[in-house]
């Protein structure tokens, strides 16, 4: 198994918060360990409220940034690029394993038309993804913005991108037992906060998918809205409640999860290039 093998499988089943990235002027990735080593020395002056800490001694927080060779669509993508941060406490000894506290990597899967219009200075990873506290986000951030002359904005999804999510996902084919379809509702106007959740057997989704889908492998916004529909009068026929005066703010299927507030979960290594494709877009759209 390869060493982007194994990255790929350890980037499942975690939640992801989302960020759109501008491009990256003049990153090269020939100084992977020269950033890496600087961002490293970034943190640790932070940390220290400002400090000048000297580049290469030995620091707590270690960054590590690694190419993901085979995370992109094609061969105008940039390969992904991971960074992880990693902490070695004070009182373990210097054979002990770093703990791992924040990961974060860029990814453009099937971003050709935004490449081809940059300039060459420029590397286009526009959507960007972490887990792990926010401090070290802001903190990663910032460098990458200063050194790179981009802009890191979060990324949130809409209940019409939701809907999108779920009837793709909804109909996608899996090789083991399924998770049952689920979409939460947030109900306005009201003084206490009130979700409604709706489940649904896998099969049940994937079946009324099929009958709204006219054209295998082909999505319209027409079939969306159909399957929406259809869900909604099913729901109000046993419970005469009309999901569609709610807000959609979450989707959970067995391909992945995602929240309004743009955090994702991905579940299946199959359809990981399908997600990543939606979330580059839907970057994209944020950026242009």
């Amino acid at each position: 198994e390869s060493v982007d093998a194994q990255k790929i499988a350890w980037l499942l089943r975690k939640a992801w918060t989302l960020y759109s990235v501008t491009p990256l002027f003049r990153f090269h990735r020939a100084r992977l360990t020269e950033y890496a080593r600087l961002l490293s020395a970034f943190i640790a002056a932070e940390k220290r409220k400002g400090l000048a800490v000297e580049v290469g001694v030995e620091l707590d927080i270690k960054v590590a940034l690694t190419s993901l060779a085979d995370l992109r669509g094609s061969e105008l993508d940039q390969a992904a690029l991971l960074v992880q941060l990693s902490s070695r406490s004070q009182t373990s000894s210097r054979n002990s394993e770093d703990k791992l506290v924040w990961s974060g990597w860029f990814c453009s899967m099937f971003g050709d038309d935004f490449s081809e219009n940059v300039l060459e200075d420029f590397t286009c990873l526009p959507l960007f993804l972490s887990h792990g506290a926010e401090s070290y986000t802001t903190l990663v951030g910032s460098w990458f913005q200063k050194t790179f002359d981009c802009c890191f904005r979060r990324l949130a999804i809409s209940p019409l991108n939701l809907s999108w999510m779920v009837a793709m996902w909804a109909g996608c084919k899996l090789d083991r037992a399924a998770s049952a379809v689920e979409l939460v509702f947030s109900v306005p106007c009201l003084s206490q906060p009130l979700d409604i959740s709706y489940a649904i057997h896998p099969e049940d989704a994937k079946a009324l998918w099929d009958t709204v889908q006219k054209t295998p492998g082909e999505i319209t916004q027409e079939e969306v809205d159909v399957f929406m529909d259809c869900l909604y009068a099913h729901f109000h026929r046993h419970f005469k409640i009309h999901l569609s005066a709610t807000k959609l703010v979450k989707v959970s299927t067995a391909v992945a999860s995602a929240h309004c507030d743009g955090i994702v979960k991905i579940l299946h290594s199959q359809y990981l290039p399908g997600v990543l494709m939606l979330l580059t877009e839907l970057a994209i759209s944020q950026i242009q």
